[in-house]
């Protein structure tokens, strides 16, 4: 059924050039991605931040986090190497500022024309956040040695560097935008999916590296089945987590003209359990990386300081509980999942205005009157899932964490246990099988999720 359903989609010359064409733009990624800034010693970059991950600093969670949406690592000075993350900020920025600025509410109600006009803006915001985010990254592994003396103290260097990332940046967005057009859609996600699997390869390899059934010190059978069980049951969660709905029901109101009447039908308002997506992980472990770096620094003083007393105990001990994997440092995260959920509906879902609509299209919720009575309701329910679903994404967000500190599995393992990146994969990867499901059925073959009986009928009817 599934050899058939792949031959399917090659059999049809439009679905066909649309896959093709979105390969070929992700391997175009891949292999710009592997072009070097020049001036920058690579070995010494590689070897700096593996150290910095293997001691857990924050310049080395800053550099893991920082890989899930660049498809590779600081340790690789590429013009890739500010990845597609400041366009990613740029549209967070501009979907936050849609609910407090007129003007941009106003250009969103407007429709494709006010879109584009919003999409415009965002790339020159994220041409800016480039250059601020090239001069911050180019200032710190110059400080750090990284970069050859004589290129360093060159002010041409200083420009070709700034504008070699900035335009590997630009350029991604650019490819993003014609997946968009010419390929199967959703380019930019595409982009961030594909440079997180790419880490896979090497999970593999640090998996069978580590497994010796006969070294008590190493992986065995038993750790091997754990881990794959724990892999496939966490990615079903998060499939789960990222399709399930509560369906409201909706009754259209019935209009008689003459003999005949219309309206009446029954359907249901879908709300996802999981309405923010991956946004409440992104933007809590991005805020977490700033105790530890305050914490760390304000050690580092005390200490150079010489100070005694209560002080320097402290914030020692501040510095160490807000570390990746200690108990203050997950408590927080939890909390910080659970408030950014909770932010991002208040941001997103407008339950007045979803009544309204409702209103104007002649339809109601059974039992409950049109108007601020229903916004009521809608409220009410997308809290409490919004509750449920923020629980089942702070156990996903923590798992890794808790997987690397307690079982001692390498954080290149366990990223894809949980996590933003497997949410990322996850949602993105059920995007695309719906877009290719889609055009599927558009043309009377099986989907994915159909079956043989049911595209039977479709091709007879």
């Amino acid at each position: 059924m599934l050899i058939q359903t792949i031959i399917n989609v090659f059999r049809i010359p439009e679905l066909r050039n649309k896959i093709l064409f979105t390969l070929s733009m992700l391997a175009v990624y891949r292999i710009g991605f592997w072009i070097p800034v020049p001036g920058v010693d690579q070995g010494a970059l590689t070897s700096f931040f593996e150290q910095q991950a293997a001691s857990g600093s924050a310049a080395g969670r800053l550099s893991q986090y920082v890989a899930i949406f660049s498809g590779g690592s600081f340790g690789q000075s590429t013009i890739f190497g500010l990845g597609i993350m400041p366009y990613i900020t740029a549209s967070i920025i501009f979907q936050l500022f849609q609910s407090v600025s007129p003007k941009l509410k106003k250009l969103k109600d407007e429709g494709p024309t006010g879109y584009a006009k919003i999409q415009e803006w965002t790339r020159y915001a994220t041409v800016g956040l480039c250059l601020v985010q090239a001069v911050g990254w180019l200032t710190y592994i110059t400080r750090s040695g990284l970069v050859y003396e004589q290129w360093a103290t060159n002010p041409l260097w200083w420009v070709m560097g700034i504008s070699a990332l900035t335009a590997g940046t630009v350029f991604l967005m650019w490819l993003g935008e014609q997946i968009d057009r010419f390929g199967i859609g959703n380019g930019v996600s595409l982009i961030i999916m594909a440079g997180i699997l790419t880490g896979m390869p090497g999970a593999v390899m640090s998996v069978v590296g580590n497994f010796d059934a006969a070294d008590p010190n190493k992986m065995g059978w038993m750790g091997l089945i754990l881990l794959i069980f724990g892999f496939i049951l966490v990615v079903a969660g998060s499939v789960l987590l990222t399709v399930a709905q509560r369906r409201i029901p909706v009754q259209q109101a019935k209009h008689t003209r003459g003999n005949r009447s219309f309206g009446g039908q029954k359907s249901y308002l879908p709300l996802k359990v999981n309405h923010g997506g991956v946004m409440p992980i992104i933007f809590a472990s991005s805020l977490m990386i700033f105790p530890s770096v305050v914490f760390s620094a304000l050690t580092d003083q005390a200490q150079n300081a010489n100070a005694t007393g209560w002080w320097p105990n402290l914030v020692q001990w501040l510095s160490n509980g807000f570390q990746m994997g200690a108990y203050p440092y997950i408590f927080l995260y939890i909390l910080m999942v659970y408030f950014f959920s909770y932010f991002w509906i208040t941001v997103q879902f407008n339950p007045e205005e979803m009544s309204k609509q409702l209103r104007d299209h002649g339809s109601f919720i059974p039992g409950l009157r049109p108007g601020p009575r229903t916004a009521e309701y809608l409220e009410a329910v997308m809290e409490r899932i919004t509750f449920v679903g923020a629980a089942f994404l702070a156990v996903i967000a923590v798992l890794p964490m808790v997987v690397n500190t307690q079982l001692k599995v390498d954080f290149v393992v366990s990223q894809f246990l949980g996590g933003t990146g497997l949410l990322i994969v996850v949602s993105v990867a059920l995007d695309f099988l719906q877009r290719v499901e889609a055009n599927l059925l558009m043309r009377n073959y099986d989907g994915f999720l159909g079956d043989s009986d049911a595209g039977e009928g479709r091709s007879r009817s």
